[in-house]
């Protein structure tokens, strides 16, 4: 008999999406890759692949799972080169299985070219359906390789020129990272929905492209600048070359990485996420001042913002939650199993430090409430005498179509519900959420140029979405 097993999944949070890693220029370009995408594990833990180039010729290694177990020192070693490429994964259009790993590879008539993609674009099934009726045979169902057989079709004198024709008829969210035999490209789309940094090494001189700049930290990197929205640069033996894609649209950049996405010590777009998650919390302390006796962070996303929240409010922070950061995303389930197991197995509540307490309780977002509503009866049971509940996010109305997987908008408690009607489904006795004008005022000017779509349901590439029907999940482990 087999023993059952159950997924570790919280779909009270956005899902992470990609996280791209690109190196140029290093003895040991594949290791460094390799230490990069460590870095970015916190933006996909379904995959993780690396590309290296040495001598003309392109090898890669991909896996299913993290990065420590993808990858060894067996692997590594068959990835000699001094460039490379590389991705974490968490699907946004495809499943998770191996042959929807990335980078993508492929061998066509001009050479090899390797691409790793974070994002999504929204007219990929169009493009798909158009590619198959002209004969083009599809190996996996992501919307990445859409970007490689339009490159295979269109003409140009170089790798760059071919990307950036192919691009002009994609629509929608990407970050890319490509590799030649000879090159390593980067390019951002039009409206800069993702985030995409470069940098030097410092001990060779060479060059890295990645998705955040945390990880250039691990690497040994020093930050250079953001590739700008609609920017492709090519970087080569000769040096750096850049060509803008497109005429110049509004810039924005998703709100939902300062949010949560990035992770708390990169600096996207010249805002530094700590900071931003911590004004958060002074901005939440204001508009929703609570008669409490401590601040607890669901962890690990609520922490900075909780934070500022106990410190502008004057009030104790305390980790009145314990979060397990060893637990898979399975886990075999006991015969009897109680109420809430599947978060109890990553959280467990402290009833010295929450009994008999009022409690404000701080977590990044609301999707579709149950999770919320299981942390809630987690805190209560440890003793708490009142639980208000505060989103660090104003409330989710609608889908992302543009690299975040949301649930249908019938899904979203907050598109269906009134504060009052979450608050009792939760079962808190207050619910609190930062208001829109509010995050722009903690984050930066709205004039700097956010998409908030998910919040206000202004999509800045109109989508027709039940005829798009791709879109990532908002499901997501505890992190």
């Amino acid at each position: 008999m087999n023993t059952p097993q159950t997924t570790v999944i919280d779909d009270d949070h956005f899902h992470d999406e990609c996280g791209v890693i690109g190196v140029f220029g290093h003895p040991e370009a594949a290791n460094l890759t390799y230490l990069g995408l460590y870095a970015l594990q916190h933006r996909g833990q379904e995959s993780a692949g690396i590309v290296a180039a040495e001598d003309g010729k392109l090898r890669s290694h991909r896996g299913m799972g993290r990065v420590a177990d993808v990858f060894g020192s067996k692997d590594l070693a068959k990835l000699p080169g001094t460039q490379a490429i590389g991705h974490v994964r968490y699907s946004t259009t495809g499943g998770s299985v191996l042959q929807n790993t990335q980078p993508v590879f492929i061998n066509y008539r001009h050479g090899s070219f390797a691409v790793g993609h974070n994002g999504n674009l929204v007219n990929a099934t169009e493009l798909r359906l158009r590619l198959e009726r002209e004969g083009a045979i599809f190996h996996t169902d992501m919307d990445t390789e859409v970007i490689v057989h339009l490159l295979a079709r269109v003409p140009g004198n170089d790798a760059g020129e071919r990307l950036a024709a192919a691009l002009e008829q994609v629509s929608g969210a990407y970050s890319l990272v490509c590799l030649t035999e000879t090159r390593l490209i980067g390019a951002r789309d039009p409206m800069g929905f993702r985030p995409l940094v470069l940098g030097r090494l410092i001990d060779s001189g060479g060059f890295v492209l990645a998705s955040e700049t945390c990880a250039l930290d691990l690497m040994g990197a020093e930050f250079v600048r953001d590739i700008a929205p609609g920017e492709m640069v090519i970087i080569s033996a000769s040096g750096i070359e850049s060509r803008m894609l497109a005429p110049t649209l509004p810039r924005r950049m998703c709100i939902f990485e300062y949010l949560y996405f990035a992770r708390p010590d990169s600096v996207l777009d010249g805002i530094h996420v700590y900071s931003a998650r911590k004004r958060i919390g002074h901005v939440l302390a204001r508009l929703h001042p609570r008669e409490a006796d401590i601040v607890v962070p669901v962890p690990d996303s609520g922490v900075a913002a909780a934070m500022g929240y106990a410190e502008a409010s004057g009030l104790p922070f305390e980790l009145g939650l314990i979060r397990n950061h060893y637990v898979g995303r399975t886990f075999i389930q006991p015969a009897q199993r109680g109420r809430d197991f599947g978060v109890r197995v990553k959280l467990n509540a402290q009833p010295e430090i929450l009994r008999g307490k009022r409690v404000v309780l701080v977590d990044d977002s609301i999707v579709r409430g149950t999770t919320s509503a299981k942390i809630v009866h987690l805190i209560r049971a440890a003793g708490a005498r009142e639980i208000h509940f505060l989103s660090s996010s104003p409330p989710t109305i609608g889908p992302c179509y543009y690299g975040i997987d949301t649930p249908d908008r019938a899904q979203l408690i907050a598109a269906q519900h009134s504060v009052d009607e979450i608050c009792k489904m939760i079962g808190a006795d207050s619910l609190g959420y930062l208001e829109v004008d509010a995050l722009y005022e903690a984050v930066g000017s709205r004039s700097l140029g956010f998409c908030d779509a998910c919040f206000s349901g202004d999509y800045p590439i109109p989508v027709a979405a039940e005829r798009n029907g791709r879109q990532l999940h908002l499901l997501k482990e505890l992190r």
